[in-house]
């Protein structure tokens, strides 16, 4: 039993930290904040798991039905490209404003952005109703004490890659200065507005036309 729960673990090792790495909206956001707050990761991670430890929940208790449906799936695209758009273009306005006033932000603000960023984001949902979904249901197999560690195994996964994004943001400004901060605030805004637009278009090829053809 120990063994096969360790052998596990180290499974839902490998596969959370390969999901995590994958670049997307939470990855830009993190590197952005990052240049501000060096812990801006940990608190980005505590926002993820606002979110994900409810939907780990539902998933192990068999609503990934639901979860699939075409109208939850549509909806989180076009609600979550929009905010992805709107965050992006906050981001650029911002890099217009005097040196150091980005710094003045509250500190909670990267938890709401993790909140947000995976809430609104389909791709997040989509792994969860397949890779995410198949390692719930072994992990049940094991037992509740497996369930419960994949939990925790994989959110820690989380929190250590966002806390090296951050760390690396945050020093890397340091030795390169405000110039540094506005390069990777800019290319993150962009990255986020990209996503927002291809999250909107992705989701609106999915809504049904009405009426029929003549």
């Amino acid at each position: 039993m120990a063994t096969t729960l360790i052998a596990f673990l180290l499974q839902v090792v490998l596969i959370s930290l390969s999901g995590v790495i994958a670049p997307g909206p939470i990855t830009a956001a993190t590197l952005a904040a990052g240049t501000r707050w060096r812990h801006a990761g940990s608190r980005m991670a505590i926002g993820h798991g606002i979110v994900e430890f409810p939907l780990m929940l539902l998933v192990g208790a068999g609503a990934g039905t639901f979860l699939a449906s075409q109208t939850v799936t549509t909806g989180i695209g076009l609600v979550g490209g929009t905010v992805l758009v709107l965050m992006g273009g906050a981001m650029l306005r911002s890099l217009g404003r005097p040196a150091g006033a980005a710094g003045n932000g509250n500190a909670r603000s990267p938890i709401l952005a993790g909140v947000i960023l995976t809430g609104t984001n389909p791709y997040f949902l989509l792994w969860w109703l397949t890779v995410g979904l198949n390692l719930t249901t072994r992990a049940l197999q094991i037992g509740t004490l497996a369930f419960g560690l994949f939990m925790v195994v994989h959110w820690l996964c989380d929190l250590f890659w966002l806390e090296v994004l951050s760390f690396s943001s945050f020093k890397g400004t340091k030795v390169f200065g405000g110039r540094a901060q506005k390069i990777v605030m800019g290319v993150c805004s962009a990255a986020l507005i990209g996503l927002g637009l291809y999250f909107v278009v992705d989701a609106a090829s999915l809504v049904p036309l009405r009426g029929g053809t003549q």
